[in-house]
């Protein structure tokens, strides 16, 4: 699951400067990752299937080939957290790691304030409590939606959110304590 990044947030905020509506600005998002995945396809080489699923199912059939399935978003009102809990719900995960650009969940945004405190576990439930006074928007949330909460908490799907600028902590993830876990409850 490839997010869209800045690139996914310039090109909505372009969006609705021209008026356009939410749903077309989760369009315009849904494109931009995946673009990305696309490009995370190129890197990956033969280690990847060649194309972007557009949906669950696709996905599925992919991962039949044995290759790295790289997939981006959805449809419109599902960030892709959503989708990839959706995802990992749909195929029986019993880990989703949510590689992001920071180590972590906060309570605040740490690339913007320096007082953010990291959450080493938190329950899904305490994550809709956070939620609650945010406003979700294409391009514009913080962390999880309410979506990929509900989705982690109704499937008890341990989350596991670390740095992804290493991909060293990707597998540290699976075997180590590092970043945030999410509890289902």
């Amino acid at each position: 699951m490839v997010g869209g990044g800045k690139p996914a947030r310039d090109y909505i905020s372009m969006a609705r400067g021209l008026g356009a509506s939410e749903a077309l600005c989760d369009d315009v998002g849904i494109d931009v990752t995946r673009l990305n995945a696309r490009l995370l396809i190129t890197a990956l080489e033969d280690a990847a299937y060649p194309k972007v699923p557009h949906n669950f199912t696709e996905a599925l059939e992919y991962s039949q080939s044995g290759k790295l399935v790289v997939m981006g978003g959805t449809e419109p009102a599902h960030s892709t957290d959503a989708v990839g809990s959706i995802l990992a719900e749909f195929i029986g995960a019993d880990l989703l790691i949510n590689a992001t650009s920071v180590d972590g969940l906060y309570n605040k945004d740490p690339q913007k304030y320096s007082d953010a405190v990291k959450f080493e576990e938190i329950t899904a439930s305490d994550m809709m409590d956070l939620l609650s006074n945010k406003d979700i928007k294409a391009g514009t949330y913080e962390f999880f939606d309410h979506t990929a909460i509900g989705i982690i908490k109704r499937s008890k799907i341990k989350t596991v959110v670390v740095d992804g600028n290493d991909p060293e902590n990707l597998l540290k993830a699976v075997y180590e304590k590092m970043g945030t876990t999410i509890l289902p409850e």
